[in-house]
């Protein structure tokens, strides 16, 4: 046995008690989080049988499992395990393997309780399914959930199927085909778990209970069904109707580029009724389809690349705790980024210089709560304690005790610098400055500040609330120190941190500006706006790039184009359609109109007006252009700006590149990111592609040096 699988081995321990009660407990060594790997299910089975011979000789009355870790019960299985398995049967055997002993679990002759404290994701939430009764302690850090699609992959130890006759067809679809996982309060709302209690009576009463359902007073409560929900769970035409909405939902969500969804769908309607072993093996053989694609491999990927990204702090640097933090500008942006620090206990103290400003903030905030609250993820009583803890201020009171201060003025070098100096001189020592700029340098910001090694740029994407990615950006000067901080701040809020070196644009901007440019060289040649989007989002992109400008905002987009055409010439000149559009002071969907109409915040179609004079202005007609030939020039122009940003330095990795573009901008994760996508065409290829580019519309295409070294050595960005 191999060091690896002795430490695995270890990660699973059982301890009978005097009374009887035998403790399962996963508590993986040097790890923040337990994994079912292979060694340690080879443990739970052997141990499994340890516990059928105790019950059968009277010394084990009953079962409690339960993680040794703080506030983490299990976090799934090993997802290296799963990137290796190549062979279809490899997969559906590690399925039935699985089965068997959480099938071995479910049999035994003692009561088993599973006392769950924490995240319990994936394989953690199959085995708690194949346990008698659950309960969970009722924290912000329980999550349980099977997030397997998100892999492209289904719950493949029992868990598709178990879980719809836990909690009904409805609530298990809605759970397996998003891979999102509930807290403690709404498990229990659904039945997922038994009970909820307070974190520091869990394992005492799991004990309880676990001895209650010996004698047989232990009894399990299931949630009560309204007839409508009775006749959507438990009749053939309300599944099927279930099922229907549940088809077309995933369709128009995926467009049809991940299968995990739909086989699990096909799997659960298959399997919900029926004997076990046959549902059980219906759902290995669907496991087995899908771990070998192309997207589950991808897919996997980008897992990598999130959990590497979680690691990538300056080593040695130990960061300075951020309890208080200041923001400075109490727009829509200040705002969002106040509700977000409040939302996750960190008291805020939001400045601006004008009361209206700061009713904005504060009335953009409060929105963001009473949101939380209809969508159940907060009580009325959490999102009015996380409001109160949002100060707002017109002067600097308070500053002096803030950890860090985030600024998110207006995008103007000089009122940036003159703000930051200002606050500088407010704050204690070692408190760490950051700028929420998207496209100006902090290296100029941090050239007027005293202590410029405490500055760096710390971008949120809006809004602020959903979008994953943070970038954390160092300036020339910048210190580990403030690097440090950013970055655990950010973690702390769950964002994705990606640390970038200062350049115009950064990283997503300047990789995103090409792809929009191309767009609206597409529009100036008389292309629809219809023909553009669609094309694109057939791609997998969450919208088009047009639609996407409207989201972004006209005026901002603007802004951020003449910051990189300065920056680098020629290549980022902006399309005659954005310029034309420029004159037109259409600001997207924020005001209503721009390349689509807006009614009651939710677009309403083309804006024929603004396409009738935009073609009058640039173009003679409308033309047709392929869909794939629309594709092209947009990702295309994409790739080889992202060539140049590695070049530049301005991140360390293709993966950076990639996790950016998916994080920031919503690149498809199904295709493993930009770069990754690239690879699939061949740096031949893609060479190729560039010079007929170039030649067809000029030097914007001429492809990067990197690329036409690549291809001349035979080798992709991954190598």
């Amino acid at each position: 046995m191999s060091a690896h699988e002795t430490h695995d081995q270890a990660a699973l321990t059982l301890e009978v008690s005097s009374d009887g009660v035998a403790w399962l407990v996963f508590d993986r060594p040097d790890a923040k989080v337990n994994l079912l790997t292979s060694a340690v299910m080879s443990r739970l089975d052997a141990l499994l049988g340890e516990i059928e011979e105790g019950a059968a000789a009277g010394r084990i009355r009953t079962v409690v499992v339960r993680s040794g870790k703080p506030a983490t019960f299990i976090a799934g299985a090993d997802v290296g395990e799963i990137a290796g398995v190549v062979d279809p049967e490899q997969g559906e055997m590690a399925s039935r393997e699985g089965q068997r002993i959480f099938r071995r679990m479910e049999q035994l002759h003692a009561p088993t309780v599973a006392a769950i404290d924490g995240i319990c994701l994936g394989g953690g939430t199959e085995l708690v399914l194949a346990c008698a009764h659950r309960i969970a302690a009722d924290r912000r850090e329980t999550r349980i959930g099977l997030p397997e699609v998100r892999l492209g992959i289904l719950p493949g130890f029992g868990g598709s199927v178990r879980l719809p006759r836990l909690i009904g067809f409805q609530e298990a679809l809605g759970l397996i085909l998003t891979g999102s996982a509930v807290n403690a309060r709404k498990a229990l709302r659904i039945g997922l778990v038994d009970e909820i209690v307070h974190p520091a009576i869990l394992y005492e009463r799991a004990r309880s209970l676990a001895l209650e359902a010996t004698a047989g007073g232990a009894r399990r409560k299931r949630p009560t069904l309204g007839v409508g929900a009775r006749l959507l769970n438990r009749t053939p035409p309300g599944r099927s109707l279930v099922l229907s909405q549940a088809k077309k939902r995933v369709l128009k969500e995926t467009r049809g580029h991940y299968p995990a969804p739909l086989i699990a769908l096909d799997t659960v309607s298959r399997t919900i009724d029926g004997p076990l072993d046959a549902a059980f093996a219906t759902e290995a053989k669907a496991l087995g389809r899908l771990i070998t694609t192309d997207v589950s491999k991808n897919l996997i990927h980008v897992f990598h690349l999130m959990e590497a990204a979680k690691k990538a702090a300056p080593k040695g640097v130990p960061p300075r705790t951020a309890a208080a933090v200041g923001v400075l500008g109490a727009g829509v942006m200040g705002g969002g980024i106040a509700q977000l620090l409040a939302s996750n206990d960190i008291a805020v103290r939001m400045k601006d210089i004008r009361a209206d400003a700061i009713g904005t903030g504060l009335r953009h905030a409060a929105e963001l709560f009473d949101k939380a609250v209809k969508r159940r993820r907060l009580d009325k009583r959490e999102a009015a304690q996380a409001m109160n803890r949002i100060a707002p201020t017109l002067d600097y009171t308070g500053f002096h005790h803030v950890d860090v201060v985030i600024e998110a003025v207006v995008e103007r070098m000089d009122i940036k610098q003159s703000v930051l100096r200002e606050v500088e001189s407010r704050v204690q020592s070692g408190a760490v400055l950051a700028t929420n700029t998207s496209t100006l340098s902090v290296t100029e910001m941090q050239s007027v500040l005293m202590r410029p090694a405490d500055f760096c740029g710390m971008h949120f994407f809006n809004p602020v609330h959903r979008m994953p990615l943070v970038e954390v950006i160092r300036g020339r000067q910048t210190g580990d120190h403030a690097v440090a901080t950013v970055f655990a701040l950010a973690r702390a809020l769950d964002k994705t941190p990606l640390i970038v070196n200062d350049a115009p644009g950064f990283l997503v901007n300047r990789v995103l500006s090409p792809y929009l440019n191309e767009a609206g060289w597409l529009v100036s040649e008389g292309v629809s706006v219809n023909a553009i989007d669609r094309a694109l989002l057939d791609f997998g992109m969450p919208m088009g790039p047009l639609r996407l400008l409207d989201e972004i905002g006209l005026d901002v987009a603007r802004h951020a184009a003449a910051v990189l055409y300065a920056a680098f010439g020629d290549r980022m000149k902006p399309a005659a359609a954005l310029e034309a559009l420029a004159e037109t002071e259409l600001l997207g969907r924020k005001g209503g109109l721009g390349f689509y109409r807006y009614e009651n915040d939710r677009e309403d179609g083309v804006n024929e007006a603004l396409a009738t004079k935009l073609r009058a202005t640039v173009s003679a007609a409308t033309i047709e252009l392929d869909a794939h030939t629309i594709r092209e020039r947009c990702v295309l122009a994409m790739v080889n700006e992202a060539a140049r940003v590695l070049e530049d330095g301005v991140v360390a990795s293709p993966g950076d590149v990639d996790l950016g573009m998916i994080t920031g901008t919503g690149f498809p994760p199904f295709r493993g990111g930009l770069l990754r996508w690239a690879d699939t065409l061949g740096t031949e290829r893609l060479l190729q592609r560039l010079e007929e580019l170039e030649s067809a519309h000029g030097a914007r295409f001429a492809p990067a040096p990197s690329i036409r070294t690549m291809a001349a050595e035979g080798r992709g960005f991954y190598g």
